[in-house]
């Protein structure tokens, strides 16, 4: 796919700018010594995209098969994006939410979410990540019990390979122990209950069903041991995403539901994946019957054009804040770009390309035509031991033994191996950072062409990766 060139540089002017990277720049999720030492290849510097593709600075071009971090839902390039930004830029590029301030771009995004999103929302809050959402909702779940005189219902039940933030509580939250290595964490109103993940699970005679009641018995069991009174909410994504990218077992979450109505539990859905179509459809509380108190949303929001994040506050919750003020006073809580104009902007014409290109449409067919290839591709692979997804959401899961669902050795690195194959062809997946697996989370505007190529690429690097564990004698290991 053609794209807009970039001026590139010289190999001596690339060189000094990946060495001023290395000097300079604390990258996420990154071994901070190989990098800084340039032991590990890095940096890769992408300098431009259009649609799916991307291309860095050494004008190579890749397929991006996980629109970033899921985000760049509406593909790379779209100047009407550009414009809408440089509109409002022009026009307020900057004014504060406090003490009632607002804009038009924020009034007008308002409304719009609250008609666009599952029944039973009442008011938005903004922010700039997902992380600061999650950790806006804790705080309103805490404001919502102290009003109510229950201060010690407090705790927060998360999952474990749940995913929701890197701050100090939404990275409590977040249930893979890479996000607590050194840190402190989690903190200890935060637990962690089961991965509803049914290849993993530990009987083979349990029906889905059968597993979802197990998942719902051990939170119920836990909401008993640590006391009703003090578990104040469940936190859970639709789908897990950077977990594993796992779709729900049949009738999860209608049991996780039923619990959490018994004690009087509230429910955050943790949208920012799922979100404005990445599932097929609107929301994922939609595809799975889920009724929030609470819902979180970024990435999607503005397919990552600027940064955006917003909290949905439910009737429930906002009729007690309401009745809360008159003690309380104004609300102890806001960030300095808390609806900026520039990111509201951004939104309001991130839905409107959504909207009219039919774009969440598209991504339930053309995600389930990737979701199909992958199965049809990978099927007699020895080295594959599920292929799952939902909507334009896909995983691959490999095992040293399908048949008993036995995983490699995590020394071995079988995903990061395939996701390097993949890379190499000119294919970008993710190397997901629990157990091997490689995820698909590709931008909607994916077409069945650039999907089949995923699906070609990822059967050509896991046949040569399979071949390799055999030769090297990893798949006999005892």
């Amino acid at each position: 796919m053609s794209m807009q060139a970039t001026p590139t540089r010289d190999k001596t002017g690339l060189r000094e700018l990946e060495a001023a990277d290395r000097a300079y720049v604390l990258h996420p999720s990154t071994q901070l010594k190989a990098h800084a030492q340039g032991l590990s290849g890095g940096p890769e510097i992408i300098t431009g995209g259009k649609g799916s593709v991307i291309r860095d600075a050494r004008g190579r071009e890749f397929l991006d098969g996980f629109a970033g971090l899921y985000c760049v839902n509406i593909g790379y390039g779209r100047t009407e994006m550009a414009e809408a930004i440089s509109r409002q830029a022009y026009e307020l590029a900057y004014y504060h939410s406090y003490a009632g301030h607002s804009n038009e771009p924020l009034i007008e995004l308002s409304e719009r979410l609250i008609h666009m999103a599952p029944s039973g929302m009442s008011r938005v809050y903004y922010g700039l990540s997902g992380s600061d959402a999650n950790e806006t909702q804790i705080k309103l779940v805490w404001y919502y019990n102290n009003i109510l005189g229950r201060g010690s219902k407090k705790k927060i039940i998360s999952r474990h390979r749940a995913y929701h933030g890197s701050g100090v509580m939404t990275g409590s939250l977040t249930g893979l122990p890479v996000f607590h290595q050194a840190f402190d964490l989690p903190m200890p109103q935060i637990k962690h209950t089961l991965t509803p993940h049914y290849y993993r699970r530990d009987r083979e005679d349990m029906s889905e069903p059968e597993f979802s009641q197990y998942c719902a018995n051990e939170l119920e069991r836990m909401i008993l041991e640590e006391g009703p009174d003090t578990i104040a909410a469940f936190i859970g994504e639709p789908v897990l995403g950077t977990g594993g990218i796992v779709p729900p077992p049949e009738g999860y979450w209608e049991a996780i539901q039923a619990v959490l109505r018994r004690y009087d539990i509230l429910l955050i859905a943790d949208e920012v994946i799922t979100g404005f179509g990445r599932l097929g459809v609107p929301f994922g509380c939609e595809r799975y019957g889920i009724e929030p108190d609470l819902i979180t949303l970024a990435k999607g929001l503005t397919s990552a054009y600027a940064p955006l994040s917003a909290v949905l506050v439910g009737d429930r919750v906002w009729h007690v804040l309401e009745e809360g003020a008159d003690r309380l006073g104004a609300l102890g809580h806001g960030w300095t770009y808390s609806g900026h104009p520039l990111g509201t902007a951004a939104a309001l014409a991130n839905l409107d390309i959504i909207q009219r290109e039919n774009l969440i449409e598209k991504a339930h067919d053309t995600g389930a035509y990737l979701l199909s290839g992958l199965k049809e591709a990978l099927r007699d692979s020895p080295i594959v031991g599920e292929v799952r997804g939902e909507g334009m959401l896909a995983a691959v899961e490999f095992a040293r033994d399908p048949s008993s669902r036995l995983p490699f050795a995590p020394k071995h690195k079988v995903g990061v191996k395939v996701y390097e194959a993949c890379r190499d062809r000119g294919v970008l997946a993710r190397a997901m950072p629990h157990g091997d697996i490689l995820g698909f989370a590709p931008p909607f505007v994916l077409s069945r062409a650039e999907a089949d190529r995923i699906v070609e690429t990822t059967a050509d690097s896991v046949a040569v990766v399979a071949h390799d564990l055999h030769k090297s004698g990893i798949m006999s290991e005892g």
